[in-house]
């Protein structure tokens, strides 16, 4: 099933020149050499697709703080994985990791157990994430939906799996249907098909909530960075880029280095 798109916003008067500058962020970032710096480089690294479906979801949880440390970290949660993440999720092989390990700041090897346990439950029910996320109404009740489906495999909720009925901005679950959805490279994979990149969400952080704000596309007066703050960013966004507004994900994060 396809999403459908969201109704086309109008466009806003003096958006040309913001548009303009976003556009040269945008290029300056989208470029294969910002792959090798970020998380997106380990869903990359793998051929099959529900190894880079895993990859990415792995990645982007883990995706807060440093971005050396992040790197850091993901090779090693990697490295623990072998080869084919897929593999490893299906034939159970999580159940050898080691108790209480820690693999980046608050997640430990118990945490990456808690994610092969809801990944292979998934998979079994419903036979990739992407038909997952297909089956929900919308994105946020994709994320829903995945949040469950996690919970069902183990019994029990994770902190690391946002819920966004809590009004959580679930910025690392939107950054991983970001690298899946969007069709336009090299950075993002375009994976997925049966989902539109007009129907995704900002992933927002604190980082991107800045540099919004000092473009005027956040509110100065409203500094909580959550789910409200996502949805009126990400329509500020559709009303300069109505097909793809999350693309301008990658210029906020130049804005945020001081590009």
């Amino acid at each position: 099933m396809t999403l459908p798109s969201p109704r086309r916003p109008r466009t806003i008067p003096g958006c040309k020149a913001l548009k303009a500058k976003l556009d040269l962020l945008y290029r300056e970032n989208n470029r294969p050499e910002f792959i090798l710096q970020d998380p997106v480089k380990f869903p990359h690294r793998y051929e099959n697709v529900f190894d880079r479906e895993i990859a990415a979801f792995l990645a982007a949880t883990i995706a807060w703080g440093r971005r050396d440390l992040i790197l850091r970290s993901c090779e090693k949660m990697f490295a623990l994985m072998g080869p084919s993440p897929y593999a490893f999720v299906m034939e159970g092989n999580y159940r050898k990791l080691k108790n209480r390990v820690c693999i980046h700041r608050t997640f430990f090897t118990d945490d990456l157990r808690y994610f092969c346990r809801g990944l292979r439950a998934s998979y079994t029910r419903y036979g990739s994430l992407e038909a997952l996320f297909a089956s929900a109404g919308d994105i946020w009740e994709g994320i829903a939906l995945f949040r469950e489906s996690m919970a069902r495999g183990n019994g029990v909720y994770s902190k690391h799996v946002s819920d966004p009925s809590s009004g959580s901005a679930c910025k690392r679950l939107n950054l991983a249907l970001r690298w899946l959805v969007r069709r336009e490279g090299p950075v993002d994979l375009g994976l997925w098909k049966s989902l539109s990149p007009s129907s995704l969400f900002i992933p927002l952080d604190i980082h991107v909530g800045r540099a919004a704000r000092s473009l005027g596309l956040l509110e100065e007066s409203r500094r909580a960075n959550d789910k409200k703050a996502v949805i009126s960013l990400t329509e500020k966004l559709r009303e300069i880029c109505p097909q793809d507004p999350v693309k301008y994900d990658l210029a906020l994060f130049g804005i945020s280095v001081g590009k």
